[in-house]
């Protein structure tokens, strides 16, 4: 496939059903790939050190075998279809893996995966769970540790304008991220849920600069669109965890609703939150990933004192892009084994009734046969606001 004459959108359907393609390329000539599975981990600093930051992404196609050999099956199975990928060598081009502390399938799971895959490179991240004055000289102390691991591997020093200018391609690539979601405003929307779901996933999966170049291509061509691919019908936000694959935005737009937003880890929750720059680049780095990144896994200190200006105070992203993005109805999508969002759900609830968006809550085992099976219950829904 000549990319330099292929348009934006279909160079991104190849790259989705061949995920992980260019990173391979790129690994056959020489570059370090590490992959990560988590918003929180700093892809700043990969970028930095001349790593590529590869976002792992499971397949709902594919069944875990492998994985439940060496992995709990009560562990997410979102967590599992990663490992189990891994381990038939779907992502065979990688250096190393990056894990966060994130929930516990991921921080118990870490050692099955160091053991497991024996890559040249791996790291546990510590992220603090508590956000307070005191979590964030811990995490600028970790974010360095971080950084003198990666020079070990890399064998060169990583600087803070190294850091710096990591920094501003990921904040250009997010604010590209921002512009797409754009076309998601009008009564019909220019792009659809489906397709910006693939632009997303690829634009983790490629170098920075790469991503943003393709983020401009499809940018471009989204506005040379003489015709809408949908049509006008109940606008819904996606909400849950991290939904890498597109299966419910296409059940959704096939009941001819819209998908116009999302607070998922691959989509808002991800690409929104931008670094501060002009400070320290560890500290901008600290403060986006502690305190910008809305989390159920994160408790923050000083909260309101009641329920009702709690869930206001946890969800309010929520709210704001139902908001913007004016949203007829919200499905919380939550897989099966996810402590952090199964907790949550009676307090999502209630701060959907609170604001007066209709939801609608599934449980997935992140499958291709669990999902067609929500088909019925979404149709019922959109019926219902419709």
């Amino acid at each position: 496939m000549n990319d330099k004459k292929v348009k934006g959108l279909s160079k991104v359907e190849n790259y989705y059903q061949h995920y992980g393609l260019r990173a391979g390329e790129l690994n056959k000539e020489g570059e370090k790939v590490i992959g990560y599975i988590c918003s929180f981990v700093p892809v700043e600093i990969i970028t930095a050190a001349g790593c590529i930051p590869f976002r792992i992404k499971g397949d709902v196609h594919e069944p875990i075998t492998k994985g439940d050999n060496l992995m709990e099956t009560i562990v997410c199975p979102l967590v599992r279809s990663y490992f189990d990928l891994c381990l038939k060598g779907r992502y065979d081009f990688l250096s190393g893996i990056v894990i966060p502390h994130a929930c516990d399938s991921m921080v118990r799971g870490y050692s099955a995966w160091n053991y497991s895959l024996d890559l040249p490179y791996s790291y546990f991240l510590n992220i603090p769970s508590v956000v307070k004055e005191s979590s964030f000289e811990f995490f600028n102390a970790e974010l360095n540790n971080y950084r003198r691991g990666l020079e070990r591997f890399v064998g060169k020093e990583i600087s803070d304008d190294d850091i710096a200018g990591a920094i501003r391609l990921h904040n250009n690539n997010r604010e590209k991220a921002k512009a797409l979601y754009e076309f998601t405003k009008p009564e019909v929307p220019l792009i659809s849920g489906t397709e910006l779901r693939k632009v997303l996933a690829v634009g983790l999966s490629l170098p920075i600069s790469e991503s943003n170049q393709l983020f401009d291509e499809v940018l471009t061509e989204i506005k040379e669109r003489k015709a809408s691919p949908g049509k006008k019908g109940p606008r819904i936000l996606i909400d849950g965890a991290c939904i890498d694959n597109y299966s419910i935005m296409e059940i959704v737009e096939g009941l001819e609703a819209d998908v116009v937003t999302d607070t998922v880890c691959t989509g808002t929750r991800d690409y929104w939150p931008e670094a501060d720059t002009g400070i320290d680049p560890i500290d901008a780095l600290a403060i986006r990933y502690l305190d910008k990144i809305n989390c159920p896994k994160t408790y923050r200190e000083n909260r309101p004192g009641t329920f009702e200006g709690d869930i206001a105070d946890r969800f309010g992203d929520i709210g704001a892009r139902a908001e913007e993005f004016n949203v007829d109805g919200a499905i919380l999508l939550v897989y099966k084994f996810c402590d952090p969002f199964g907790f949550e759900v009676p307090a999502r609830k209630a701060y959907y009734e609170s604001v007066g968006i209709p939801l609608l809550c599934l449980e997935s085992e992140y499958s291709a046969g669990t999902i067609g099976q929500l088909k019925t219950r979404i149709q019922a829904f959109l019926e219902m606001i419709g």
